[in-house]
């Protein structure tokens, strides 16, 4: 009876165990393939050492573990001791990727554009952001373009112009967002500050409820910029491809309405970006996913670094009084309520220290992607056609060997000459430095000069544990206990 009660039980489990044979098989057999298929199916060139990991997912999951630990350089330390301090293989995001380490690598990725490799966004940010008619279009067109437009927007002359405007703005926010509490979150008000001043200089968008129209489907689509591209219900991606596309319309729309005002009005000067794009022919796709791109780079990133500024300055008492006498000594020379200009954020040399050494520990973004257009070697190694390459901060950042006692706070690496060349890369450098490392530099700067002049502060968790999604993120928002300064 004992028997057959198992046999029976045996039976009703073949179906099962079939299935998994079926899957272990079939998985052994795709692995085999992947692997062929990455070698070209022939001889395998001298490849940088390191592994690809798991089909498909690669290593992804190991770089997002790291980075949501708070230690995302440990990826690429643990990788550059045991494969090579130069190049390392590794597959993220489906894709086979080198990492090129250090300024050495950065340098080469920098000054190789258009000749070894060209721009390349990962397939979650093409189809969280990218109008689908436009995804097919290179990475390397969009980039020139995206460029193109970038410095006439960001000449000196114009950035000028751009100070008061931020001014003011950080003024009315302190004053709505922050004087009315005793605490308050830092990392979700910065953010809600440098969103509401990029609608206001990209769209001339200034009603509230606009603002937050396009914030929270922003939110959700930056979310997901990282994200394995697995379009389920449920996922990060797939809530990021339904943001993107609210994004769009909006966009589309609000870009239609300036289109026709032009038009109407036979408006011959830009009041924005967006008019600037339209007055010089491109369609409303097109700048639909040229302003996309300028959000991501100029609203994240500079949110990050106030927090993260206002986080350290915590910390450092002896590097706050020196700041804060920096820009009272600024706030001594202007009248009462007059704003900033051009010429007061040039005095704000110790500041912008400060808010490098800060950029160092905690970089407001990791890196970027490019594309080989050729087979090329580097470092002795052979770097394949198609293959991605990834420059990321942590490489240099952290290191000993450009910065000594890399874990100290130490504002004065920046001060004389600075660091080495292509080690200290939050913009990138060479020729490929970020073309708005300017326009952030001004939002940075003035936005600590009103907080400093207004409050003094103390952080509720100094303990508070930090995660990178993929920038910097403190879990709790950063909490701090605020006082009017001259009380």
């Amino acid at each position: 009876m004992k028997l057959a009660a198992a046999m029976d039980a045996f039976d009703s489990l073949m179906p099962y165990l079939l299935h998994l044979v079926l899957l272990y098989v079939s998985a052994g057999l795709f692995y085999f393939l992947y692997k062929y298929k990455s070698s070209g199916g022939g001889p395998t060139p001298n490849l940088p050492p390191g592994k690809k990991g798991l089909p498909y997912i690669g290593e992804t999951l190991d770089f997002v573990l790291a980075s949501r630990r708070g230690t995302p350089e440990k990826f690429v330390t643990d990788r550059t001791t045991k494969y090579s301090p130069d190049v390392f293989r590794t597959s993220l995001l489906g894709e086979d990727m080198a990492i090129f380490c250090g300024s050495a690598g950065n340098k080469f990725l920098f000054s190789g554009q258009n000749k070894y490799v060209t721009s390349w966004w990962p397939d979650s940010i093409k189809k969280a952001l990218m109008d689908p008619s436009s995804v097919d279009n290179s990475s390397k067109e969009e980039s020139t373009k995206l460029r193109a437009y970038l410095p006439p927007f960001l000449k000196p002359e114009s950035l000028q112009h751009f100070i008061p405007v931020m001014d003011i703005m950080a003024r009315e926010h302190l004053n709505q967002h922050w004087s009315p509490y005793n605490e308050v979150q830092v990392f979700p008000l910065s953010k809600k500050y440098t969103f509401a001043l990029a609608c206001r200089l990209f769209m001339s968008v200034t009603d509230n409820d606009e603002i937050e129209n396009f914030a929270k489907p922003f939110a959700l689509a930056t979310a997901g910029l990282m994200s394995v591209p697995i379009d389920l219900p449920g996922t990060t991606f797939n809530r990021a491809v339904k943001a993107g596309r609210l994004i769009r319309q909006r966009l589309l729309a609000l870009i239609t309405q300036k289109k026709n005002e032009i038009l109407e009005r036979g408006k011959t000067v830009a009041s924005d970006l967006v008019d600037s794009m339209l007055m010089d022919g491109m369609t409303e796709v097109e700048i639909g996913n040229k302003i996309v791109g300028f959000f991501i780079a100029s609203h994240d990133t500079t949110s990050t670094a106030i927090t993260f500024i206002v986080s350290y300055l915590s910390d450092f008492p002896e590097v706050y009084n020196r700041v804060l006498e920096e820009q009272m000594e600024v706030l001594r020379c202007k009248e009462a309520g007059e704003p900033l200009r051009w010429e007061d954020i040039q005095k704000m040399k110790y500041t912008w220290c400060v808010a490098c050494e800060v950029m160092r520990l905690a970089p407001p973004a990791n890196g970027s992607f490019r594309e080989a257009i050729t087979d090329f070697t580097y470092a002795g190694y052979t770097i394949p056609k198609g293959w991605k390459a990834f420059w990321m901060v942590h490489t240099t950042h952290k290191n000993p060997k450009y910065f000594p006692d890399p874990e100290r706070f130490d504002p004065s690496r920046f001060e004389g000459n600075g660091p080495a060349p292509y080690s200290f890369v939050p913009f990138g450098g060479g020729p490929r430095m970020c073309p708005g490392k300017e326009y952030a530099r001004l939002e940075i700067l003035t936005f600590i000069h009103n907080l400093l002049t207004t409050f003094k502060w103390v952080k509720l968790n100094p303990n508070e544990k930090i995660s990178y999604i993929p920038s910097p993120i403190p879990k709790e928002g950063l909490p701090i206990k605020i006082q009017p300064l001259l009380n």
